[in-house]
């Protein structure tokens, strides 16, 4: 949306001095609502005149509660968030003959969202939908800057229907990236000089699925598309984000015991949400704790015990007793988990999980004890994870360093296999390293010696 907007002419502002204040929402959690709410209302009590445009999950989920909020002036769901740049431009007040074509919409589109603008009275303040015709905002080339290791997003949506779910409500149906959009995102970040890049979407591992019967035929699975990269780009280093257990198949695992630690990341995210069978069975996931300890195995053999592997878990979903938790807990101090990203249950409006929490609620000062436990165990199993590298060495990317870090002449950079490091001495971003790791400090952050550049 920026690179859209400083393209037609607009520069960037701090919220105090914009005219216009694009704010991009998550809806995941309550707590994610509240936080977007008081930005909003900071927004608009710092500078009264600004128009404020709000987009992304929380406005497709509850359009009209964000519209009433004082100083929004649009609020545009994610069913059109291809448009959030002409919108922008339309509350600046740029003229028609100002106004130019913004992302990859046509004309005619542009004619309609105008004939509606024009036909409304007071002017459209929601865009909002669920048939999610307009979701895919057409990114700018991706080239290593400001993010040293960009997201190029591929896909879409979900389909799922977990029950604490609400993306498939916020998100729509999956949807697919074509491959040729993808390799050209690729070969020119790749001529830009970049050296990672990260494949990310909702549901990463359901990529080419809904692309049946299109032109595009050299590709149809995750699996075909990374095999593509890695044969037909020079692509230095590929990392995957966040994969469900059921989609990391047979193809996928084999292409990270032929390219893991070389081009592909040895780094795999696989959601966890519970270890619990009977509290999966009620999120309706589509594992059993069996099989995803089946799918890490079978990655452990494939990437060897370089692997970092990271998972999702939830804490106090409706109904989870003091036995199930346990199995979680087990389950987690069981497997050899590089980090976890730890949740307590959010009820979502419109969610099965919404209805189970009323009838099934987990008590605030039970569920508080169980996150402790499990933010213990994953401090204790971080530790250990990354202790196992001191005295070894290791493939790094340089990142933009802070100034605090900087100022000690040493240089942020995150391993190949996804372990955050410092690196003695100056160095500019985005430069492959091999490095030797002299000790883990008190942050849990490898403290590293350079060996050569690329």
């Amino acid at each position: 949306m920026s690179d859209r907007l400083r393209s037609a002419g607009l520069s960037e502002e701090t919220p105090a001095a914009a005219d216009v204040v694009v704010v991009n929402t998550c809806s995941v959690t309550a707590e994610a609502d509240r936080e977007a709410r008081a930005y909003i209302r900071r927004a608009h009590r710092r500078n009264p005149e600004a128009r404020i445009l709000v987009t992304g999950c929380y406005a497709q989920r509850a359009p009209e509660e964000l519209a009433g909020l004082a100083g929004v002036a649009a609020v545009v769901g994610n069913s059109h968030k291809a448009f959030t740049p002409w919108i922008a431009l339309n509350l600046v007040g740029l003229s028609e003959q100002q106004r130019p074509l913004v992302g990859s919409q046509t004309s005619s589109q542009l004619i309609q969202i105008q004939a509606a603008q024009a036909a409304s009275a007071p002017p459209q303040v929601v865009w909002a939908d669920d048939r999610f015709a307009h979701s895919f905002l057409e990114e700018a080339q991706l080239v290593p800057g400001a993010q040293t290791r960009p997201n190029l997003k591929i896909q879409e949506g979900c389909g799922n229907r977990c029950t604490f779910c609400v993306i498939p409500q916020t998100r729509g149906s999956s949807r697919s990236l074509p491959a040729d959009r993808i390799f050209q995102q690729i070969n020119g970040f790749i001529a830009a000089g970049g050296n990672e890049l990260v494949l990310s979407g909702i549901n990463l591992g359901r990529w080419g699925r809904d692309l049946s019967g299109s032109l595009d035929t050299g590709s149809r699975t995750l699996a075909d598309l990374v095999r593509r990269i890695l044969d037909q780009t020079s692509l230095a280093r590929l990392r995957l984000s966040s994969i469900e257990p059921m989609d990391w198949n047979s193809e996928l695992i084999r292409l990270m015991a032929e390219f893991g630690g070389v081009r592909l990341a040895r780094h795999a995210h696989l959601p966890l949400q519970s270890g619990s069978d009977t509290v999966l069975r009620r999120m309706h996931r589509r594992y059993r704790p069996w099989h995803y300890e089946e799918k890490v195995q079978a990655l452990l053999e494939a990437a060897g015990p370089e692997l970092t592997l990271g998972a999702d878990v939830m804490v106090g979903f409706p109904g989870e007793t003091d036995a199930e938790f346990r199995e979680t807990f087990d389950l987690v101090r069981k497997l050899p988990f590089g980090y976890l990203h730890l949740f307590p249950f959010s009820p979502r409006p419109g969610t099965r999980g919404w209805t189970l929490q009323a009838e099934q609620p987990i008590a605030p000062q039970a569920a508080e004890e169980r996150m402790s436990a499990l933010r213990a165990l994953a401090a204790e199993k971080t530790k250990n994870h990354r202790s196992r590298f001191v005295g070894r060495q290791l493939e790094a990317i340089t990142l933009h360093t802070p100034a605090e870090i900087e100022s000690a002449h040493r240089t942020l950079a995150l391993t190949e296999n996804f372990l955050p490091m410092e690196l003695e001495g100056d160095q500019p971003a985005n430069r492959l390293v091999r490095a030797r790791v002299t000790e883990l400090n008190a942050e849990g952050i490898l403290q590293a010696a350079g060996l050569n550049l690329e």
